[in-house]
């Protein structure tokens, strides 16, 4: 199936519901996903950002400059993870439990406007990933569009482009939980530190960044392409500076570069494990 194709499946399938609440996370997927349905449904679609220290408020502002600008209904949660003792022990299936408070929510919110349905950005690549939050979109009954038009994440980009979104070559985003092994207590400061490291580094130009928490040991992920810039001995000394002040007693940099889930290789996770 071409691309156009499965565009017209993606159209065709939002059409047919009386409305549709979008988690929407300002996101490369959520974005497209938010601007496609709004553009068939009108006011009948709702979307929902969640504010959290899981994600940067950076994101948070973006997702409410995008609603304001094209005048799409928009609610504001605060989402509530770190209340909940099995999210911040850091299983691996961590998410789960993520997903299934957070999709509750905004379940909530969307019976509250009168909304029938809820859906998230997931798309096709997602499932060949371990995500064990999967299971509670299912559980919880959440559409993923993106995944039943068959649209893969490159796919999902030049859609965008076309559309005229600025998020079409927008990095990847993953909450700051996944900056965590697998047993390290997840915390509010924590959280905190991880955001400020990962923004200075992108306020030194670098644009795709993971900062990984092991203990007192950052160890930064830049795209493949970027790390050549950290040939620099001025750069690196600036860079071990500002993060010792974070907290940080030790910096290194991961010589293979950024890669989705490079927490799961040293738990021994693949996609095959994507389930509880």
């Amino acid at each position: 199936m071409t691309i156009r194709n499965k565009f017209q499946v993606l159209q065709e399938q939002l059409k047919a519901l009386p409305g549709l609440a979008v988690a929407f996370s300002a996101g490369v997927d959520s974005t497209f996903l938010l601007q496609a349905a709004y553009e068939v449904l009108g006011d009948r679609v709702l979307a929902v950002t969640a504010r959290s220290p899981l994600h940067p408020e950076r994101e948070y502002r973006e997702a409410l400059a995008f609603v304001q600008k094209n005048g799409i209904p928009h609610r504001v949660i605060v989402s509530e993870e770190l209340a909940n003792e099995k999210f911040t022990e850091n299983p691996p299936h961590r998410c789960y439990y993520c997903k299934r408070g957070l999709f509750a929510q905004i379940w909530e919110t969307a019976r509250i406007c009168g909304i029938e349905h809820v859906a998230d950005g997931s798309n096709l690549d997602d499932l060949q990933d371990y995500r064990p939050g999967r299971k509670a979109l299912i559980e919880l009954g959440v559409k993923s569009p993106l995944c039943e038009a068959g649209l893969a994440k490159d796919e999902i980009r030049v859609l965008s482009r076309e559309m005229g979104l600025s998020t079409w070559d927008k990095p990847a985003l993953a909450c700051l939980a996944t900056r965590f092994p697998y047993g390290e207590r997840i915390t509010r400061e924590k959280l905190a530190i991880v955001d400020k490291a990962e923004q200075y580094l992108k306020n030194l130009g670098f644009k795709q960044v993971r900062v990984r928490r092991h203990g007192d040991t950052a160890r930064i992920e830049v795209a493949p392409g970027e790390r050549g810039k950290f040939f620099d001995c001025a750069l690196l000394d600036r860079v071990e500076a500002k993060f010792k002040e974070f907290g940080f007693t030790y910096t290194a940099l991961d010589l293979k570069g950024y890669r989705s889930g490079s927490m799961n290789e040293s738990a021994g996770i693949n996609c095959d494990n994507n389930r509880l």
